[in-house]
Protein backbone atom coordinates (compact mmCIF):
# COMPACT_ATOMS: atom_id res chain seq x y z
CA UNK A 1 0.00 0.00 0.00
CA UNK A 2 1.84 2.86 -1.22
CA UNK A 3 1.62 6.30 0.68
CA UNK A 4 1.66 9.58 -0.95
CA UNK A 5 1.08 13.22 0.09
CA UNK A 6 -0.80 15.60 -1.96
CA UNK A 7 1.69 18.04 -3.81
CA UNK A 8 -0.37 19.33 -6.34
CA UNK A 9 -3.91 20.38 -6.96
CA UNK A 10 -4.44 17.22 -9.51
CA UNK A 11 -3.47 15.42 -6.03
CA UNK A 12 -5.73 17.20 -4.21
CA UNK A 13 -8.67 16.95 -6.42
CA UNK A 14 -8.25 12.72 -6.31
CA UNK A 15 -8.54 13.49 -2.68
CA UNK A 16 -11.75 15.44 -2.15
CA UNK A 17 -14.37 12.62 -2.73
CA UNK A 18 -12.50 10.87 -0.05
CA UNK A 19 -12.45 13.83 2.19
CA UNK A 20 -15.99 14.82 1.41
CA UNK A 21 -16.80 11.31 2.97
CA UNK A 22 -15.75 13.15 5.88
CA UNK A 23 -17.21 16.37 5.48
CA UNK A 24 -19.61 16.46 2.86
CA UNK A 25 -19.88 20.42 3.18
CA UNK A 26 -16.82 20.84 0.88
CA UNK A 27 -17.12 22.01 -2.84
CA UNK A 28 -13.78 21.75 -4.33
CA UNK A 29 -13.52 25.42 -5.19
CA UNK A 30 -13.88 25.39 -1.15
CA UNK A 31 -11.71 22.54 -0.44
CA UNK A 32 -9.03 24.15 -3.19
CA UNK A 33 -8.88 27.22 -1.13
CA UNK A 34 -8.80 26.34 2.39
CA UNK A 35 -5.63 23.69 1.94
CA UNK A 36 -3.02 26.55 0.79
CA UNK A 37 -4.22 28.53 4.24
CA UNK A 38 -3.96 25.13 5.99
CA UNK A 39 -0.66 24.34 4.83
CA UNK A 40 1.24 27.68 6.06
CA UNK A 41 -0.24 25.89 9.28
CA UNK A 42 1.64 22.85 8.77
CA UNK A 43 -1.06 20.63 7.29
CA UNK A 44 -0.09 18.12 4.71
CA UNK A 45 -2.24 15.76 3.10
CA UNK A 46 -1.21 11.85 2.70
CA UNK A 47 -3.49 9.53 0.69
CA UNK A 48 -3.58 6.26 -0.95
CA UNK A 49 -4.65 5.30 -4.29
CA UNK A 50 -6.45 3.02 -6.47
CA UNK A 51 -6.37 2.69 -9.90
CA UNK A 52 -5.69 6.38 -10.25
CA UNK A 53 -8.61 7.27 -7.74
CA UNK A 54 -8.31 8.00 -3.82
CA UNK A 55 -9.28 6.06 -1.65
CA UNK A 56 -8.17 7.09 1.64
CA UNK A 57 -6.95 9.88 3.11
CA UNK A 58 -5.17 11.96 6.12
CA UNK A 59 -4.64 15.57 7.02
CA UNK A 60 -2.49 16.14 9.69
CA UNK A 61 -1.02 19.42 10.83
CA UNK A 62 2.13 20.17 13.72
CA UNK A 63 1.05 21.73 16.65
CA UNK A 64 2.55 23.27 20.03
CA UNK A 65 0.33 24.04 23.20
CA UNK A 66 1.52 24.56 26.70
CA UNK A 67 0.24 21.17 28.00
CA UNK A 68 2.17 18.68 25.86
CA UNK A 69 5.01 20.95 23.56
CA UNK A 70 4.67 19.80 20.03
CA UNK A 71 2.72 17.56 18.24
CA UNK A 72 0.96 15.42 15.84
CA UNK A 73 -2.88 16.55 15.06
CA UNK A 74 -5.07 14.65 12.85
CA UNK A 75 -7.38 17.20 11.18
CA UNK A 76 -8.88 14.22 8.68
CA UNK A 77 -8.77 10.42 7.90
CA UNK A 78 -10.97 8.93 6.10
CA UNK A 79 -11.45 6.44 3.62
CA UNK A 80 -14.16 5.82 0.97
CA UNK A 81 -17.16 3.41 2.20
CA UNK A 82 -16.18 0.72 -0.79
CA UNK A 83 -12.83 0.82 0.44
CA UNK A 84 -13.34 0.04 3.71
CA UNK A 85 -11.99 -3.00 5.10
CA UNK A 86 -8.69 -3.13 3.74
CA UNK A 87 -6.63 -1.68 6.48
CA UNK A 88 -5.99 1.84 4.62
CA UNK A 89 -7.24 4.26 7.43
CA UNK A 90 -5.23 2.25 9.57
CA UNK A 91 -2.00 2.41 7.38
CA UNK A 92 -2.17 6.12 6.81
CA UNK A 93 -2.56 6.44 11.02
CA UNK A 94 0.80 3.75 11.89
CA UNK A 95 2.25 6.43 8.67
CA UNK A 96 1.29 9.64 10.76
CA UNK A 97 2.47 8.13 14.42
CA UNK A 98 5.89 7.09 12.82
CA UNK A 99 6.71 10.18 11.89
CA UNK A 100 5.80 11.52 14.50
CA UNK A 101 7.65 8.94 16.24
CA UNK A 102 11.13 9.53 14.26
CA UNK A 103 10.97 13.31 15.00
CA UNK A 104 11.02 12.77 18.68
CA UNK A 105 6.93 13.90 19.41
CA UNK A 106 5.66 12.55 22.39
CA UNK A 107 2.03 12.61 21.06
CA UNK A 108 -0.25 12.06 18.18
CA UNK A 109 -3.88 13.84 18.84
CA UNK A 110 -7.36 13.64 17.14
CA UNK A 111 -10.32 14.73 17.88
CA UNK A 112 -13.95 12.39 16.49
CA UNK A 113 -17.22 12.71 16.69
CA UNK A 114 -18.90 10.98 19.45
CA UNK A 115 -21.46 8.85 16.59
CA UNK A 116 -18.34 7.82 14.66
CA UNK A 117 -18.12 4.47 16.11
CA UNK A 118 -16.26 2.44 13.54
CA UNK A 119 -13.55 5.21 13.76
CA UNK A 120 -13.24 4.71 17.55
CA UNK A 121 -12.66 1.45 17.12
CA UNK A 122 -9.81 1.88 14.92
CA UNK A 123 -8.35 4.04 17.21
CA UNK A 124 -8.32 2.53 20.85
CA UNK A 125 -7.22 -0.50 18.71
CA UNK A 126 -4.28 1.44 17.85
CA UNK A 127 -3.91 2.10 21.49
CA UNK A 128 -5.32 5.91 21.80
CA UNK A 129 -6.90 6.45 24.52
CA UNK A 130 -9.99 9.27 25.11
CA UNK A 131 -8.37 12.10 27.74
CA UNK A 132 -10.35 15.53 26.76
CA UNK A 133 -13.77 16.25 26.07
CA UNK A 134 -13.97 19.12 22.99
CA UNK A 135 -15.80 22.07 23.56
CA UNK A 136 -17.50 24.55 20.99
CA UNK A 137 -19.13 27.82 21.19
CA UNK A 138 -20.61 28.44 17.53
CA UNK A 139 -21.67 31.99 16.90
Amino acid sequence: MEIKFAETEEDLKKCLEVIQALRPHLTLDRFLSLIPEMKKESYRLAFIEENGKAISACGFRYMTTLFEGRFIYIDDLSTLPEARGKGCAGALFDFVVEIAKVEGLPAVHLDSGHQRFDAHRLYLNKGMKIVYHHFRLEF
